[in-house]
Parts: structure tokens; C-alpha cells; sequence
């Protein structure tokens, strides 16, 4: 970021800007002649041996209107960002522009979102305009994730289903929301390729997908050693720790013995970014609401 932010850029914007201005003042000047009397004559340059030029002066008018682009622009830059670091007289910044129309847009809709503040995360979830509201605000912020249906990809949970790493009630959504997620699960190649394939098969034995039962017994014993922690003796997962549960049919990021593998070998590090500061809680309880009802049919989504 230092290199953006030296001095020096603004001194360049500010050298390159003040030279391209007398530049144009400069040619103007030598072209605002008047058209003296007698014969015009003729330029020389002839174009398809018989299109020729007069040597008459530009158009007066023409050249006036060049004259005030460049008042124009000086008056811009004396009001507005332009000659480097300098910010206008008026200080407007593009940061603050922002911070305006989303005032505006905040004061706009607060009515509308203010009526949903005081409901039950569950109760929005089952009112129609609140769902249509609450997708709005999926598909601009959450879809580029999880998906414009909502049902994830590979990394990325799906939200229709019932399956939660970090809990699927609506305070533990709106927490996740509001503070965002950092999944760690830690690396573990000090196992040694081995004992990380057997575990593998024991990982896939739990949720009865194919496997090598040698394997998967020898795996049993690593899992017991390095795995209970945080995914329970049982490897049902803990949502407290965003564990997942290793003996349904879900996978984030594939069930696959390779996979397997590769999670255990390299560790994965997801990452749920925090919405509070850009959305708001009014606008992540409506958010919220539809998730929820992505998954639970009592309101009505299914």
C-alpha cells in the first residue's frame, strides 16, 4: 500500500495535470488568429490529386469553446480532487460520497426494516415480504459463495439442507453472520502418509462409504490418538468448534479417499468474512430470517 500512498504520485498527477493544461492553452494561442484581407491561399497538401486546404483560421467560436474547457478545468480542480493530493475546496472524496448516499439509502429503508427489528428471527422468516427481503440481500452478498440457490460448493456450505457446522438455530446464524467464521483444521502430515490413509479409510468407514477394512481398523486407533478432540469419540463433529460431523452423507469439500487425504495432510482454513460493520443488525436479522427458512420448512420456504 506505500507505494500508492507516496507523495510522489501526487506530485506527478499534480506536474502531468498543470503541463497537459498549458500544453492545450499553448496551441489555442498560436491558432487564434484573424483572417487577414486579400486571397486566401492555399495550404499545399492535396488529398486524391485534386482535394486541396485553404489556409483560413479556425472558426472564432470554435476556438472560445476551447478556451472555456480549460477555465472549466481549473475551476473543477479548484473545487474538486484533481492536482494530486490536493482535495478541492468543497473536500469531497469518494469515501464520503459514499457514506452520503448510504445515509440516504439507510434513512430510505429504515421504516421498512425497522417494522422487522423487534420479530423472532423464526417469524420473519415466515412472513412473505421479509423472505422476499432477506433474498435481495442474499443474492447481492452471500450468492458469490454459497450460490444463487443457496447450496453451496466445494469449500462452501449449503444452506438448504440441515446439516450445520456452527449451529443452524437463529441466534447462532446471526452470530455467524454478524462475526463471521475461521474454520482451522490443523495439519497433520506429521502422521505419515500411512497412518493418514488408514485414518482416511476409518473417516470414510463412519459414514459407510466404501473402504478398506484393515485400513480402517488401524485407522480407528490414529483417529482416537489425534481426531476426538474436536470431532468426538463418536466423530459426530462439535458445532462449538465448527467440527463437522464425520458419519453423515455431507462433505465440504468431498468424500473422496484422495480428499481425505489431502484434508488431513495439508489442513483447511475456511473463512467466513463478517458482515456486521457493511450490513448492520437490522439487515442481518432479515438476512438471517432466510437463511433459516433455506432449511426448515415451517416457514414456509419448502
Amino acid at each position: 500500500m506505500s507505494d500508492f500512498i507516496s507523495p510522489f504520485w501526487g506530485y506527478y498527477v499534480t506536474v502531468l495535470v498543470s503541463l497537459s493544461l498549458l500544453f492545450c492553452a499553448f496551441v489555442l494561442s498560436q491558432n487564434m488568429t484573424k483572417k487577414q484581407a486579400g486571397p486566401v491561399e492555399l495550404h499545399g497538401h492535396v488529398w486524391d490529386e485534386n482535394l486541396q486546404e485553404w489556409n483560413n483560421p479556425l472558426p472564432r467560436w470554435w476556438m472560445y469553446l476551447f478556451w472555456i474547457t480549460i477555465f472549466f478545468a481549473l475551476g473543477y480542480f479548484l473545487l474538486f480532487p484533481g492536482f494530486g493530493s490536493f482535495g478541492g475546496k468543497f473536500g469531497w472524496t469518494a469515501h464520503g460520497q459514499y457514506d452520503l448516499e448510504k445515509a440516504k439509502a439507510d434513512k430510505t429503508f429504515d421504516d421498512k426494516f425497522s417494522r422487522f427489528a423487534q420479530m423472532d428471527v423464526k417469524a420473519i422468516a415466515a412472513d412473505p415480504e421479509a423472505r422476499e427481503m432477506g433474498k435481495r440481500l442474499f443474492l447481492t452478498y452471500c450468492q458469490q459463495c454459497h450460490g444463487s440457490d443457496a447450496k453451496g460448493a466445494k469449500g462452501f456450505p449449503n444452506l438448504t439442507d440441515a446439516d450445520w457446522l456452527y449451529g443452524g438455530e437463529p441466534d447462532k446464524i446471526v452470530e455467524t453472520i454478524t462475526g463471521g467464521r475461521q474454520a482451522a483444521m490443523p495439519v497433520w502430515a506429521s502422521l505419515g502418509a500411512d497412518n493418514i490413509k488408514d485414518v482416511a479409510n476409518y473417516v470414510r468407514s463412519l459414514s459407510g462409504l466404501a473402504n478398506d477394512s484393515i485400513r480402517a481398523q488401524r485407522g480407528k486407533d490414529v483417529f482416537a490418538q489425534n481426531c476426538v478432540a474436536c470431532h468426538g469419540a463418536d466423530g459426530k463433529g462439535n458445532q462449538a468448534m465448527g467440527a463437522p460431523n464425520l458419519t453423515d452423507k455431507v462433505w465440504l469439500y468431498g468424500s473422496s479417499e484422495a480428499t481425505i487425504v489431502e484434508t488431513v495432510t495439508k489442513g483447511r482454513a475456511g473463512r467466513m468474512p463478517s458482515f456486521n460493520e457493511l450490513l448492520g443488525d437490522k439487515k442481518i436479522k432479515l438476512l438471517a430470517a432466510y437463511v433459516y427458512g433455506l432449511s426448515h420448512s415451517e416457514s414456509g420456504k419448502q
